[in-house]
């Protein structure tokens, strides 16, 4: 063992540490140098890798994972760890090749199995990818696959039994028991049955008392349902257990306004901010109970002229019109769409969402749409301008995507009032649009603004609607309310949503 060797393993060490402790911008600085050297380890590359996408950087990544299956072809691991990021990135066919390639050479981890599985969706192989995960599961009862499988199962089939059975039994072969059992109640409340799933939540929040995440999920269905004094006793218990948790005491403001106490809920959202002062949940709720309170907070946060921007995108180059490239995009997506259920984690009702990353996507139509609309989000940071508000303060000369997907809603679809925790500005860019259902008076199918999803008294309604258009593009703060106006139409609502962080 020579002196450089121990001293790569030492810095790799060090910084696979930085990142368990959320410091990829220090870990880089260790990474860099060794995964750039000419006679770079599979470690030294691997963990550079992983730091780029930690930093949301998943393009530089996979040149260094496309590096190490070059220089160690004949190590699973490399191919596995290139399967992964093209994964990241959308590019299911590629990632299939990978994981197969890792495969062939001898590994065969539940991890290697799960990513399968994922880019078997992405490809529409949904048969093989659910056999996958059933492979993965059985190497392996982790949480967050055993959902995935039984969110598969759900969207598929509309089968509540088989998913929860999925549930039941990754739980059975040594799962851990909170993600699932939160899990368990989500499916419940997506298939219609929120009072089940509150009280399955009830029941494990007196069996797992210490288990924040368990109180919370147990506060929310709580209060959802009516329990209103269970719901406050509960987020009381998970404040005391984490007193400087921004989650705990996001909960705990969210359960007051529910409880008719917004000054309450404004202290305690202040409280939370204190502590975590980008946290698009806690800036939210604050929000809504500064509105119920008639505070000029609100008035700052939900700036509807200043912060809402729709936009047109320009017609991409290489497509005659507008219209033709948008007919190109939605038969793209729609191949993309093949579920009969919505997913039961996320806002939408009577519809799909696309389950692999679209940003990263090679189909030409795709690639084009995030080429297209760098141009408005560049023109919204600009007319946002600089200011001391949460949502401006942020503002940098450069952003990146953090998230991008695509939703089909039939008729009926509509989104719940959400808001999206990880991002800084959020969108929604219409490809299709229900022409029938937008001329009606009750404005169905437009996007709305600022109603929560919580009924308070006096109710809050929305303040803003902007209707839909095909190739129109709406931005605006993550942390504001928004959903759908239902519609009832024989029609269908495509759009691609994503979220921009700051850069």
């Amino acid at each position: 063992m020579n002196t450089d060797s121990t001293d790569v393993r030492t810095r790799v060490s060090q910084a696979e540490t930085l990142l368990e402790q959320g410091r990829p911008a220090e870990a880089l600085v260790l990474t860099k140098p060794l995964a750039d050297a000419a006679d770079a380890g599979h470690p030294a590359l691997a963990t550079h890798a992983t730091v780029l996408k930690a930093l949301g950087r998943t393009e530089e990544a996979l040149a260094y994972n496309l590096t190490a299956s070059r220089r160690f072809a004949r190590s699973g691991v490399a191919w596995h760890n290139l399967a992964a990021t093209l994964g990241d990135l959308g590019r299911g066919a590629e990632s299939r090749s990978a994981a197969e390639r890792a495969f062939s050479l001898g590994l065969d981890a539940p991890q290697t199995w799960s990513l399968y599985a994922r880019s078997l969706l992405a490809v529409g192989a949904l048969d093989e990818a659910e056999r996958a995960y059933r492979e993965s599961v059985g190497r392996e009862a982790g949480g967050e696959v055993v959902i995935e499988l039984a969110n598969v199962v759900w969207m598929r089939r509309g089968d509540l039994a088989e998913a929860l059975t999925v549930l039941d039994d990754g739980f059975r072969a040594g799962g851990p028991a909170s993600p699932l059992v939160r899990a368990k109640a989500r499916l419940m409340e997506a298939a219609g049955d929120a009072a089940q799933g509150a009280h399955l939540l009830a029941m494990a929040a007196e069996r797992l008392p210490t288990d924040i995440p368990v109180l919370l999920a147990a506060a929310q269905a709580a209060l959802e349902t009516g329990a209103g004094v269970r719901a406050r006793a509960i987020a009381d218990a998970a404040v005391a257990l984490a007193p400087d948790s921004p989650e705990a005491l996001n909960q705990l403001a969210i359960v007051q306004l529910g409880l008719g106490q917004p000054d309450q809920a404004l202290a305690t959202a202040r409280r939370g901010l204190a502590l975590s002062p980008d946290h698009q949940s806690l800036i939210g709720w604050a929000a809504t109970a500064a509105r119920a309170l008639g505070d000029p907070l609100y008035g700052e946060l939900y700036d509807y002229e200043r912060m809402v921007g729709v936009y047109e995108i320009a017609t991409p180059a290489g497509w005659p019109s507008l219209a033709a490239y948008l007919s190109e995009l939605a038969e793209v997506l729609r191949r993309m769409h093949p579920y009969a259920q919505h997913p039961f984690h996320q806002s939408l009702r009577h519809g799909s969402q696309t389950m692999q990353a679209i940003a990263g996507s090679t189909e030409p139509a795709v690639r084009a749409f995030f080429q297209a609309i760098d141009a408005p989000i560049r023109q919204h940071m600009a007319w946002l301008g600089q200011g001391g508000d949460p949502h401006r303060r942020r503002r940098t000369d450069d952003y990146r995507i953090a998230a991008a997907w695509s939703v089909l809603l039939r008729p009926g679809g509509f989104h719940k009032d959400h808001f999206h925790p990880q991002g800084w500005i959020s969108s929604a860019f219409y490809v299709e649009t229900p022409e029938q259902a937008l001329a009606t008076d009750e404005r169905q199918g437009w996007i709305r603004f600022g109603r929560p999803p919580l009924t308070l008294n006096p109710p809050l309604e929305a303040a803003h609607h902007v209707r839909p258009k095909p190739g129109r593009l709406v931005l605006f703060p993550s942390y504001m309310w928004h959903g759908t106006e239902p519609f009832t139409t024989d029609e269908r609502r495509m759009t691609i949503a994503f979220d921009v962080v700051p850069a």
